[in-house]
């Protein structure tokens, strides 16, 4: 079941850099990641409230400091995918922003400690080289 939830947000996100990139033009790139932003916390607490999934949970300090900074890691990559989106071509930046990939299958075999298989690390490289390929 974890992949359709995974195509779904593959193409929520192509979706998201259409949109991105029509709704910049003539705004700043902060303020259209800030309008964002409201839209989303505005979706993600109906949902929450919805269903009722914020009864009976107990967050640690350690669940909130890496909450905490995952918030922090989005903001900056949304913060930096509308500058790009802004002055760039969807065409290219969108395989850049997606080199996240790779990188975070590098960053859980370090962190993580999660097996790297040959086939995790072909699929690494041709996603590199592909990015590559589209921004030389």
């Amino acid at each position: 079941m974890w992949w359709i939830y995974a195509l779904l947000s593959a193409a929520f996100a192509a979706l998201t850099a259409i949109f991105a990139k029509i709704g910049v033009a003539g705004v700043p790139s902060n303020l259209a990641t800030a309008i964002r932003t409201i839209i989303i916390l505005l979706v993600a607490w109906g949902i929450v409230l919805a269903r009722g999934e914020y009864k009976g949970v107990t967050l640690t300090r350690h669940t909130l400091v890496f909450l905490v900074l995952s918030g922090l890691a989005t903001g900056f990559s949304w913060i930096f995918y509308f500058k790009a989106l802004q002055v760039g071509k969807v065409s290219q930046v969108a395989p850049v922003d997606k080199l996240s990939v790779a990188l975070t299958i590098i960053l859980a075999a370090v962190f993580l400690h999660e097996a790297i298989t040959w086939k995790t690390a072909i699929g690494a490289l041709l996603i590199i080289s592909g990015t590559l390929t589209l921004i030389i």
